[in-house]
């Protein structure tokens, strides 16, 4: 079975909620880089509906876990 695109990217966001939550903001950081590309290439291959809007929900937690780790950046 193939694992899902979206798995992958909970996966990640999980990795980066445990790095911050353990003070990791450089390693947190880059797997946010890490994942946010995975997003947009995800992004520049599908134009289902669906997953445009599970795409727009993870780029909305991603933009607030960035503020998260570099609250200087707002």
């Amino acid at each position: 079975m193939e694992k899902s695109p979206f798995e992958e990217l909970k996966k990640g966001v999980q990795e980066i909620i445990d790095l911050i939550a353990n003070k990791d903001n450089k390693s947190a950081n880059n797997k946010l880089i890490e994942i946010s590309e995975k997003l947009d290439d995800f992004l520049d291959h599908t134009d289902e509906d669906e997953d445009l809007r599970e795409i727009s929900k993870y780029q909305v937690l991603l933009n607030q876990l960035f503020q998260k780790i570099n609250p200087e950046s707002e």
